[in-house]
């Protein structure tokens, strides 16, 4: 696991915490100017600071240069997210994620040392709007431009077959990475495996090849 530092614990800070300490890391430090909306979280992040993390100062006394993953979560402040994104590259953080919702700062803020960005609005929109345009979709992970894993029915006609008979990869160009049912998720399935009318798929496939598939049923 990562040792993480979160600047700004606003409702995304806070979901971004909460997933990061289920996901066991080895050290998390969450900062912000008010200690008020971090109080619920100190119980279970390795530290946590108050200071205006502008100020270089501020930031040089976190030792920012130890942290695997700076994540700069101000997202009402455009100005101060520059900022602080800039000082963290030049104090030298190792890899600096930065919060935005508009693709105009998110230019500035790649420009200005920032590894990565995260629309939360947008990703999430985008697949609310995925996951609900169609009957078939029951969930939708992106995984890059072009392709994603999604969670869909087995095909009418697949019921009773094998995916090696039916032959899924060859056919249709998609892979199957699991199967979900009332015992569970199985990953990696065995070629035997019977698709049943219960049951879910996980699959990796390229969006336009799984739209020509979606219209098999």
């Amino acid at each position: 696991m990562k040792s993480i530092l979160i600047i700004g614990m606003g409702k995304f800070g806070h979901h971004l915490c909460r997933n990061l300490i289920e996901l066991n890391n080895d050290e998390i430090m969450i900062v912000d100017q008010s200690e008020a909306v971090m109080e619920d979280m100190i119980p279970y992040v390795t530290n946590a600071r108050i200071g205006d993390c502008t100020k270089e100062e501020v930031l040089r006394s976190l030792g920012v240069q130890n942290f695997d993953v700076c994540f700069v979560c101000i997202g009402a402040h455009f100005q101060s997210n520059l900022e602080i994104t800039s000082l963290l590259k030049d104090l030298g953080a190792k890899y600096v994620v930065s919060k935005t919702n508009r693709e105009v700062h998110a230019k500035f803020l790649l420009r200005n040392g920032a590894d990565e960005i995260i629309y939360p609005d947008k990703d999430v929109s985008e697949k609310a709007a995925i996951k609900f345009s169609d009957n078939h979709i029951f969930d939708y992970i992106e995984v890059s431009d072009g392709y994603a894993i999604y969670e869909i029915p087995s095909l009418p006609e697949w019921i009773g077959q094998s995916i090696a008979q039916v032959n899924v990869r060859a056919k249709h160009n998609i892979n199957i990475l699991g199967i979900k049912n009332q015992s569970g998720s199985d990953f990696m399935p065995s070629p035997d495996h019977v698709f049943t009318k219960e049951e879910h798929l996980l699959v990796l496939a390229e969006k336009n090849e799984l739209n020509k598939l979606l219209k098999r049923f």
